[in-house]
């Protein structure tokens, strides 16, 4: 473009000198056929120059177009890349909410299934404890009635020594106090339930069930939003318990608990060793899911 301004430049300077030259008066004598062919030139150049400046003209606003197209398709790929990354975050959150919906949902499951068991089991030892009274019926000679060991002085039996009545010491039932405590967490009475958890814990800390009342103590405190106590008793679970079904469900929620404080290594940290330690598991897949959600990619085993 430089290269024709020039020359458009030169033709201006070279047109406007042979019109000086030609309109310059000379002698009619002077007349001759140079001076008739010079005039022509410049006749010639002028029109050269004209549609010069014609097309440079034509070629600038072409030029001019071209740079609004590019304008305006940069402006519309911008505003593209903008809603884009708009779906990307809204989809990201959204998948953040469906985990912890399906998270729950997952929870309350397994709590049914529980409890089933634990119904199942009170009914099969009610029917036990109903034939063995069948037959200390059938085998108990007619007539006879059990008597109760008379007290010194001959005074009748207490109620305290008569039998099947609870010492004051005598710890609850196993299976009862755990249910009571399942059926208080799914009722939302957190404290009461806490407290039936405590009583599991404490008076057959061995059993099996002591730490699946350790996970949902560390689930009572997650629904109150209280993560630093949840946190601690998971890693309950998963110290003393690491054989637990629960196990995995208590690392799942360890990992959310302190991407919830802010803590996002350590969350994403708890996240992958429950994938290497658990990776068949749903818990596993979850926690894939939020390490996505997260921008990390975790490929699906």
């Amino acid at each position: 473009m430089l290269k024709a301004h020039t020359l458009r430049n030169r033709f201006l300077a070279v047109a406007v000198l042979a019109v000086a030259f030609a309109s310059t008066p000379v002698p009619a004598h002077a007349a001759s056929k140079e001076i008739i062919e010079l005039q022509t030139q410049v006749q010639q150049l002028l029109d050269m120059v004209q549609r010069l400046q014609s097309t440079m003209d034509t070629r600038f606003g072409v030029l001019q177009n071209l740079a609004q197209q590019t304008a305006d398709n940069a402006t519309q790929m911008s505003a593209t890349v903008n809603a884009l990354q708009q779906k990307i975050n809204a989809q990201n959150e959204a998948g953040s909410g469906k985990l912890d919906t399906v998270s729950g949902q997952v929870q309350s499951l397994n709590d049914s299934v529980d409890e089933l068991k634990s119904r199942i089991a009170k009914l099969d030892k009610s029917i036990q404890d109903m034939q063995t009274q069948m037959q200390n019926l059938q085998n108990q000679p007619a007539g006879a009635a059990p008597a109760a060991p008379a007290q010194p002085g001959g005074a009748p039996p207490s109620a305290s020594s008569a039998p099947g009545a609870p010492s004051a010491n005598q710890a609850p039932p196993l299976q009862e106090t755990f249910q009571a405590g399942v059926r208080d967490y799914n009722g939302a009475r957190y404290d009461v339930a806490a407290g039936e958890f405590q009583d599991v814990l404490h008076y057959y800390p061995l059993d099996d069930l002591s730490g699946t009342a350790q996970f949902y103590l560390g689930e009572i405190a997650y629904r109150q939003q209280n993560y630093p106590d949840a946190v601690k008793a998971y890693n309950a679970v998963l110290e003393g318990f690491s054989g637990n079904p629960k196990a995995p469900a208590a690392q799942l929620r360890k990992g959310l608990a302190l991407l919830q404080m802010n803590k996002k290594d350590a969350g994403i940290h708890e996240l992958r060793l429950l994938i290497q330690r658990h990776p068949q598991t749903p818990e596993a897949a979850q926690a894939r899911t939020k390490l996505n959600g997260l921008g990390i990619r975790i490929a699906a085993r």
